[in-house]
């Protein structure tokens, strides 16, 4: 009988630890690092309905700097638009210029 007490005292104990650790990481809020880049060209409009737009931006910050790479954008964007990237390694693949029905 000891011996269950003991164990459901030990469980309590192991949930009350935990829930304390929950409550202090709960609202806590937390940014990646953002790179700046402004859009040099409008290449096209892309995805299965047409709701992104290709664009080639000038990376200005960061290790990349002064690097150009093509990006899918959503929303209205437009030449000279500022965009802030998460990251700058992955580019967008290039957008087929022979379009639907084409031989």
């Amino acid at each position: 009988m000891a011996d269950k007490q003991k164990q459901l005292m030990d469980k309590q104990e192991r949930t009350a630890k935990r829930d304390s650790k929950a409550s202090d990481t709960k609202g806590q809020v937390s940014f990646t690092q953002a790179v700046p880049c402004k859009v040099e060209e409008v290449i096209g409009r892309t995805g299965t309905r047409g709701e992104a737009t290709q664009v080639r931006c000038k990376i200005l910050e960061g290790r990349d700097q002064n690097k150009t790479i093509r990006r899918n954008v959503r929303g209205p964007v437009q030449v000279g638009d500022m965009l802030m990237l998460r990251e700058t390694e992955i580019e967008a693949k290039a957008l087929n210029k022979a379009g639907r029905g084409a031989n």
